[in-house]
This record gives C-alpha cells, sequence and structure tokens, in this order.
C-alpha cells in the first residue's frame, strides 16, 4: 500500500461513525485500486488495459429514489416535486446508523477529492467507498488535490456509498432499498442499495445546483464547454441524441469538460476532474479521443466481450444501453488544465428536432434564450422496427431537470443577467430534420452543422442578413458559409408549406403546454419569448 494506506486517519473514520471498520484504505492509487478489484474478484483488465466491473442491480441512475432531507436549510429552498423528494431528518439519522453499522467489520477505501476547478469555488469532498472500483470512479471524475493538499485535507462533504446494504422501505423511508439522499446540515451524501457509480457524479452536481446558484451567484450548468487559441469561450448544451459530446469535441479547441460546469464572473469552471461517457458502438474512427481514453485507469462498466476474449464489443447492449467508462480528463489530448475559461462569447442550445420545424441555426435573444433554456427541448425517434415512425418530445428544464434543487426559473433568471452583462452569442442549433418530419425529411448533414457552429464561433454571422421564423419568432441567417443558403430556412425545405405550418404550430402548442407548469414563477421576458400559433386569415 501507498504512503496513505492502511488506517492511516482512524480518528477521522470514527468522527464519520465508521469506527468499527476492519481498514481503512486511504487515498489508494489507481493501480492499486484496480488489484484490489481484482483481488476480490469484482472486475477483470480488458485488452486496453481499462478495469471493467458489472454495478449489479442498477445500470443506470435511480432518479425516484433520490431524496434530500427537509429540515431548516431546505424546507422553504428547494423546489419540491416530482423531482425533488423530502426525507424525514430523524429517518435519515437511523439510517446512516444502519450503514455504518453494516460496514463494521468490513474493509472501506476512502478518497480526499475536490470539486469545482476554479479554487474560489472548491469543495473538498471525502468520499468513503464498500468498494475499490467505486473510489477507482471518484479519483478519476472528482479532481485530484496535491500530495501536500491531502497531507492537510479538511473535508467539507462526505459521500458515503454502500451498494451491498440494502434498505427496507418500512424501516428507513425509502421508496425501495437503493436510495441516495442529500442532507445540507449535516453535509452527507448517503448511497445505499446501488452500486451504479452515476449516483456518487450526480449526487455533487445536484448539491452543487444548490449551493452555487442559492449561496454564491454561480450559473450552475449540465453542459460541456471548450476553448479556442485566443481564448473565446463556448458552451453546449444538450440531451442525449442532440450531439453535444460530437460537436463539442473540436480539435481545434481545447476540452475545459464534458458534462458539468459553472459560470462565474469570472468565467466558466468544470466541477469535475474526468469524464463519464456513454460507450455503446464507440469505435476509434466515430470517437477516437474517447476510444482513447479507454486504457489503463479507466473503469468501464457493464460492457461485454467478444466471445473467449478480453476485447469490449462496444455494440453488445445485453446487460444495458448505458454502458459507460470514467476516466481523467487529462486521457483526453487536447483537455486544458486547469479546467477553467474565460466568460463565454457563444453559447449553443442542441436540440434534435424530428418534426422538421426548427431552423438548422438560429440566435435568440435573452429572452427566447431563457425560454428554451428552461424548456430543454429535443424530440427522440422510435425504432423503426415495429413500425414506429411518431416522433417522442422531451422537455428537460435546463437541460437537466432531474439535478435541479431549486425552481428552473432561479437558473433562468441567471442566465439571463450574464447574458445581459457579458453580452453574449446565444445560438439555437437543429441537428435534427430538415425538408419535413422523420420519415419523410433527412437529417441535417454533420458537416453542415459544424460549419454552422465554426462560423458563429469565429464571427463570419455577425455581417450577415438575418430573417425571422413564424410562430417561434427566431432570427435565422440568410446565409452561412459552407452551408446551402436553402436549408437555413426550414418552411421553405418543405415541399408541402400547409404541412409545415400546420406541425409548426403543434409543436408550439406542446412547447406552450410543457411551459404551463413554470409560467407562474417566470417573469414577463421569459413569457414573452414563447411561440405563439401561426392563425391564417
Amino acid at each position: 500500500m501507498n504512503e496513505f494506506g492502511i488506517k492511516g486517519k482512524n480518528s477521522s473514520i470514527a468522527s464519520l461513525g465508521l469506527e468499527n471498520v476492519s481498514a481503512a484504505y486511504w487515498n489508494l492509487n489507481p493501480a492499486e485500486l484496480v488489484e484490489e478489484t481484482i483481488v476480490r474478484g469484482e472486475g477483470m483488465l480488458t485488452d486496453s488495459g481499462a478495469l471493467a466491473v458489472d454495478t449489479g442491480e442498477f445500470t443506470g441512475r435511480s432518479p425516484k429514489d433520490k431524496f434530500i432531507v427537509e429540515d431548516s436549510i431546505t424546507k422553504d429552498t428547494i423546489w419540491w416535486g416530482d423531482v425533488n423528494f423530502k426525507f424525514d431528518a430523524t429517518k435519515f439519522d437511523a439510517l446512516y446508523n444502519r450503514v455504518c453499522a453494516y460496514l463494521g467489520g468490513k474493509e472501506v477505501y476512502v478518497r480526499d477529492s475536490y470539486a469545482c476547478a476554479d479554487p474560489k469555488y472548491r469543495l473538498n469532498i471525502r468520499v468513503v467507498t464498500e468498494y475499490p472500483w467505486s473510489n477507482l470512479f471518484a479519483n478519476n471524475l472528482f479532481l485530484r488535490p496535491t500530495h501536500d493538499e491531502i497531507m492537510n485535507f479538511e473535508a467539507e462533504w462526505t459521500i458515503i456509498c454502500a451498494p451491498g446494504f440494502r434498505a427496507n422501505p418500512a424501516i428507513d423511508g425509502t421508496r425501495q432499498h437503493n436510495f441516495t439522499i442529500l442532507n445540507m446540515t449535516k453535509k452527507v451524501i448517503l448511497i445505499g442499495g446501488s452500486g451504479y457509480t452515476g449516483e456518487i457524479k450526480k449526487g455533487i452536481f445536484s448539491l452543487l445546483n444548490y449551493i452555487l446558484p442559492h449561496e454564491k451567484g454561480v450559473l450552475s450548468m449540465h453542459c460541456s464547454a471548450n476553448i479556442g487559441k485566443d481564448g473565446d469561450t463556448a458552451i453546449f448544451f444538450g440531451l442525449s441524441g442532440t450531439g453535444k459530446t460530437t460537436l463539442s469535441a473540436d480539435p481545434n479547441r481545447g476540452l475545459i469538460g464534458d458534462d458539468e460546469h459553472g459560470w462565474s464572473n469570472e468565467g466558466v469552471f468544470n466541477f469535475e476532474g474526468g469524464c463519464y461517457a456513454k460507450c455503446v458502438d464507440l469505435t476509434k474512427e466515430k470517437e477516437p479521443e474517447i476510444f482513447g481514453a479507454v486504457k489503463f485507469g479507466a473503469l468501464l462498466e457493464n460492457i461485454e466481450y467478444y466471445e473467449n476474449t478480453s476485447s469490449v464489443d462496444f455494440s453488445n447492449i445485453s446487460k444495458t444501453e448505458n454502458t459507460r467508462v470514467g476516466y481523467p480528463i487529462n486521457f483526453i489530448h487536447n483537455a486544458v488544465e486547469p479546467s477553467v475559461g474565460n466568460v463565454p462569447k457563444n453559447i449553443f442550445f442542441l436540440t434534435c428536432d424530428a418534426y422538421g420545424v426548427l431552423p438548422p441555426i438560429s440566435k435568440l435573444t435573452t429572452g427566447q434564450a431563457m425560454y428554451h433554456f428552461i424548456s430543454g427541448y429535443t424530440a427522440k425517434v422510435a425504432g423503426t422496427e415495429m413500425g414506429i415512425t411518431e416522433p417522442t418530445l422531451t422537455f428537460s428544464a435546463c437541460f437537466g431537470k432531474v439535478f435541479l434543487p431549486l425552481h428552473p426559473t432561479k437558473y433562468a433568471e441567471l442566465l439571463g443577467k450574464k447574458l445581459t452583462e457579458n453580452k453574449v452569442n446565444v445560438w439555437l442549433i437543429n441537428t435534427g430534420w430538415s425538408g419535413g418530419a422523420f420519415g419523410v425529411g433527412s437529417r441535417m448533414k454533420l458537416s453542415y452543422t459544424r460549419a454552422m457552429i465554426t462560423a458563429a464561433l469565429t464571427g463570419k454571422l455577425d455581417s450577415i442578413k438575418f430573417e425571422t421564423l413564424p410562430v417561434f419568432g427566431l432570427q435565422m441567417p440568410t446565409e452561412c458559409p459552407d452551408v446551402p443558403a436553402d436549408i437555413l430556412n426550414p418552411r421553405k425545405t418543405w415541399a408541402d408549406k400547409d404541412a409545415y405550418d400546420a406541425t409548426a404550430n403543434k409543436l408550439a402548442a406542446s412547447f406552450n403546454k410543457n411551459f404551463e407548469q413554470y409560467a407562474s414563477a417566470a417573469n414577463e421576458e421569459i413569457l414573452a419569448a414563447a411561440p405563439k400559433s401561426l392563425v391564417k386569415a
């Protein structure tokens, strides 16, 4: 074991109620955690050197089993409802003691780490895990203190992760046997019953989504961010399937981070020290950066192998479609360290509009930016193998509704304030259909989307004439370098203009229906940006 090894800081373990563990392994390096995992029979090395594990029953997050303790801090500030579920403070104390008793006599793995690459907002985190590979995940995804920082480390928050502990809902007050619970007063995140490591990552993200906007005036964002050679920062928001990872991975720009960021008065900073990438159908040709990161030190979850080999079959989703790989951000060659950038010059909202209504690129006013930020729209196409061709609308507030402890309008208003103060360009990018809805039109070419983003980033759209799209009121450029002008106005790409108008009205009605749940808390500028149905004489 290394110099921070076994039972290195028993007093700290005791202060957490874990004085009865058989051994506490502190800050083991990746090689030691890999070795521990293999010796315990909990994982194996693939031919690329990455450690592969199965997370067990849960291969994804369980949003219905994420709770926040209701107390004097949270009672009147949390957006309680179908995203944030209340948990009784007394029940939490009892459950915490039961988890500590469960860990008694067991070996545990302790990781000192932190979130937020900007030192002004740094949050020190101590992660105590039942399994060594969970600790490897924490090492990879959180920011890693230096040797000297570890020797003088004081944790502000603690995560205790015990996948083998199963709650009894009748006794513990949980919904079922798994749970993730945030306690703002005791500064503890308690995880049990699930080995899915994403609960660790998203527990801290949910916490920062509370602390930073509510206490620090920092906008927390579920987005990727990159930076150009001249120091211009760009932010990319988008739900799954919109192209966020692909479009933010630009060989000509440095990667600040791929998932979670804060926007302060000084600039943008990554919350994390790593990436947690989906790896279904991963190939070297399609995503060379991620493929190259699947090496020793990386953690693969719930993958399958080609028969009689240790080579990963990334197309095999027999366990889950949510196969993942977690790795330190410096596994990506163009990652910038520290993971910080200037105040953004351009923000991109990515949507895959399978109805073919929205323009491939449009510029948003501040009010429209706040409205579309709250809406968080995309449309997913159902599998065609059963003949289902109707797209499914998806709205996720602020492009990450399930991680929002505060009401979505709080984040949108903070976004609007920062846009106004810094004169930031906000672009809505449709990576979906053109010339008709799914089944009639065709998917926007990736090369065109890249050209439009490049034009926006380099200021080549600044002097271009814009026209207004009816219903949604979006400003569309009439020309763009390396993009055919005839695809920039979606209505003009439809052979049947009446069908376009009807579809636009239908989509607008869906936007307005979804927004009803937020309207009472939205200001006039946001409400005025809603789409207006087209009424023909």
